[in-house]
């Protein structure tokens, strides 16, 4: 029934309320009786309220019995008028989540005994077809599936139909609707269509890495498919590829390490990749006439086609991913892949909302699409089918890619029950996986004792959190380009950076407290978002020597590597990356985002200081400590002259002291009484001491950062 052919609307928005809207132009929006008919059955409706909004009168009609959700109904009003029952705000109840919830773990395509099996929920459809097409051009097939329980419908084929295409044709409120499965697990090149594939074909023996015993052992280095090897001077053949961020022993002009082979070298524990599922932005076919980042989600669970050799052969993107992340693992790294639940690209066009309109995202006290995430729209993850969805998702790169943790983008749209969810599903399947997110408090409409916000830290306590004020206290605000934190010259922050460095648990005084335990904490002066830090210090040093700018970027970097909780290093930042003033490039060119591995080699030296850094924390445990108890037992603030600062680590293997001095001018400081040798200053960084001090005084030069062991 189209539009204009309704005389009124009728909209099922709770288990028995009927919101009827009759015009003006309507026998002037009066009718005194309302009933509804499906088959021979006929219910009536008792108006309980009527108000006048715009150019129409409003019924909020109610009704005795039960709808059966999968059939059509039929209003009439007085005057023998009628329209279809579209479902509407009902899908938003807790009831209709009770009624629907389905815990099965088949949906989209399973195999058993030689039978190729369809599921989709989709409880508000009154018709389910399965449309199958050839790979190539052959014609379609339309098949009808069967309405089972909870809102399920499905089919069973004994065919062999491997490489065929498929998408579901849904019918909601009279409008056929073609969707891709939402648990695709491949697609054609652009994700226009699902694929049926043998996994099995893709099974690679296992290479595991040996779990982390604690959070705070891990150091993230953050990257993105194509700019890690895209690059002229990479030295990799498939630039920009899966494959490509997996070759091994690649060299660059210099006759270097590039690519894989350099972060092994470097120390770090997990490459972090941003999105790597199926997203919008590049065309599959040209990747190289556009570029994205990849918060575009469109398909969850098919890896992204514009990073394999052939996005038109749905085995090739699985296989080469599987084979990078074998690669990494072959050389002892994990691997933590970035995911975005908390929106799609575009709602009306996502599989979710063709399927069961309106469940998927979050609306409004008026009814419109919430839009916290600034992009149009935020999933309802507090809604048991979507909380399935995303913790079916998880599940999935675990088993299927055994990837070694998750980024969490927006998290603090999500809520706490789907994280702690997500985290529990992730220890039943493996140990030491990481998760961490953004725990940004959003403009959502839930609760704020239900978001996965750094506020509610106690409530997701095993989930690490981007600590934005380490971020502004050590780098300065990353919204305000001139705006100076400790490290790159604000003297007045000494008491807030020792708060941070010490895991932001509350070290200084209760009230500062941030987290519970270091494990919370991922520090970090720079990730893919806004400036890079050479970019922020050029704005605020842009007529200070460049020798002065590299020493402020090499003590930010230093901190985060030396604090207590999980460091986290945006790739390139130990060679001083740059994106020429691009603070947001989602989309710029790869001349903007690539990793510049000929600055790689101009800036050795900082690389080679970086490693030493990486070596220190993992050589010495006073850097590494589980809990604040722990932190607050066995480090002690020394008293040092404004602007030093400086912590005292007593272990019962290892005294340490760390001394930090962000001001332009050399300082004169006493140390704690013994004899203590240099294991790192302005110039280098080893994990064995040298230039042993006997005196205790001890002179720091400017803008550094000491570490002295207690011989």
């Amino acid at each position: 029934m189209n539009s204009a052919d309704r005389n009124f609307f009728a909209y099922l928005d709770e288990m028995n309320i009927v919101t009827i809207l009759l015009p003006h132009s309507y026998h002037h929006g009066i009718s005194t009786t309302f009933y509804m008919a499906a088959d021979s059955d006929k219910t009536p409706l008792v108006i309980v309220e009527k108000t006048e909004i715009e150019e129409h009168f409003k019924y909020i009609c109610q009704f005795e019995g039960e709808i059966s959700f999968g059939k059509l109904y039929w209003i009439f009003d007085e005057y023998g008028g009628k329209t279809d029952l579209q479902i509407g705000a009902v899908i938003r109840t807790e009831q209709f989540d009770e009624k629907f919830y389905y815990e099965g773990n088949d949906l989209g395509v399973t195999f058993q005994a030689g039978q190729t099996c369809f599921k989709l929920w989709a409880p508000t459809a009154t018709g389910v077809k399965l449309k199958l097409r050839p790979s190539g051009n052959g014609y379609s097939e339309i098949i009808k599936m069967r309405r089972e329980e909870y809102g399920v419908w499905s089919v069973s084929l004994h065919r062999e139909l491997e490489f065929f295409q498929y998408s579901f044709l849904v019918l909601v409120n009279q409008e056929w609707r073609e969707a891709v499965d939402p648990y695709a697990k491949a697609v054609t090149a652009n994700g226009e269509q699902g694929v049926i594939v043998l996994l099995e074909k893709t099974a690679r023996p296992r290479l595991g890495i040996p779990p982390l015993e604690n959070p705070v052992d891990a150091i993230i280095y953050e990257t993105h498919i194509r700019d890690f090897t895209i690059h002229p001077q990479s030295g990799v053949k498939h630039k920009g590829l899966y494959l490509g961020a997996g070759e091994m022993d690649t060299k660059g002009p210099d006759g270097d390490a590039t690519g894989l082979s350099y972060v092994k070298d470097l120390g770090i524990t997990h490459i972090e990749f941003l999105p790597l599922n199926d997203f919008a932005g590049v065309d599959e076919l040209n990747p190289a006439k556009q570029y994205n980042w990849g918060y575009n989600p469109l398909h969850f669970h098919a890896p992204e086609g514009s990073y394999a050799t052939n996005p038109s052969d749905p085995y090739s993107r699985i296989n080469e991913l599987k084979k990078l992340i074998d690669q990494i693992h072959s050389q002892g790294l994990g691997v933590i892949i970035d995911v975005v639940f908390n929106h799609v690209y575009i709602r009306e066009q996502s599989s979710f909302e063709k399927i069961v309109p309106g469940y998927y995202f979050r609306h409004n006290d008026i009814g419109l699409p919430s839009n916290g995430t600034g992009v149009g729209n935020d999933i309802a993850s507090e809604r048991r089918m979507v909380r399935k969805f995303i913790v079916d998702c998880v599940r999935y790169w675990l088993e299927e890619y055994r990837v070694n943790g998750f980024r969490f983008d927006l998290m603090g749209i999500l809520d706490v029950t789907t994280m702690n969810e997500v985290r529990k599903n992730c220890d039943s399947l493996a140990k030491g996986i990481l998760i961490i997110g953004e725990g940004w408090n959003l403009n959502t409409p839930l609760p704020a004792a239900q978001k996965a916000i750094i506020a509610n830290q106690a409530k997701i306590p095993e989930i690490g959190q981007f600590n934005d004020k380490f971020r502004d206290i050590i780098k300065g605000s990353t919204f305000n380009l001139f705006d100076k934190g400790y490290a790159i010259g604000n003297e007045h922050l000494v008491d807030a950076a020792i708060e941070v460095i010490t895991g932001s648990i509350g070290f200084t005084k209760k009230s500062t407290r941030v987290f519970n335990t270091p494990q919370q904490s991922v520090n970090y002066v720079e990730c893919h978002d806004n400036h890079t830090l050479w970019d922020k210090l050029n704005g605020c040093y842009s007529e200070t020597d460049p020798a002065i700018r590299k020493k402020y970027h090499r003590l930010a970097t230093a901190i985060v590597l030396l604090s207590q909780g999980i460091p986290f290093l945006h790739s390139g930042q130990e060679f001083f990356r740059t994106k020429q003033g691009d603070g947001n490039s989602y989309r710029s060119p790869d001349v903007i985002n690539q990793l510049d591995w000929e600055r790689k080699s101009k800036y050795k030296e900082n690389v080679e200081y970086i490693k030493g850094l990486i070596k220190i924390r993992q050589e010495y445990s006073c850097f590494r400590m589980r809990t604040a108890e722990e932190i607050c037992a066995h480090i002690q603030a020394l008293s040092f002259p404004a602007p030093v600062a400086g912590c005292y680590y007593q272990l019962p293997k290892e005294e340490v002291v760390l001394v930090i001095n962000p001001s332009t001018k050399t300082q004169m400081i006493t140390l704690p009484e013994g004899e203590w040798g240099v294991l790192a200053n302005h110039q280098f960084a080893k994990t064995t001491a040298k230039d042993f001090i006997k005196e205790p005084q001890y002179l720091v030069e400017p803008i550094s950062l000491n570490v002295l062991l207690k011989k």
